[in-house]
């Protein structure tokens, strides 16, 4: 898992301890284990951590709801995407 995975997880799971575990394919937005007030703060870690702002115009739900769409949407190569 790569480091910038790491960090998501932690920021899910240090809102959520509860959850224990989050796994690839929990949906983050149903389980509300990123809820609208943390989405924001969510934002700013991901733009942090990719090193560039997030254009909400090129970005859909979809892309937040696992971290399997979050890894492919935000840290796999352009190319890739």
């Amino acid at each position: 898992m790569s480091v910038q995975m790491q960090a998501v997880r932690e920021f899910i799971l240090g809102r959520n301890p509860k959850l224990g575990e989050v796994s690839d394919e929990l949906d983050l937005i149903d389980s509300r284990a990123i809820n609208s007030l943390a989405f924001v703060e969510f934002i700013f870690l991901l733009e942090e951590l990719i090193g560039e702002s997030i254009d909400p115009e090129d970005v859909d739900l979809d892309d937040f709801r696992t971290l399997n769409a979050i890894e492919a949407r935000f840290f796999q190569p352009k190319a890739a995407r």
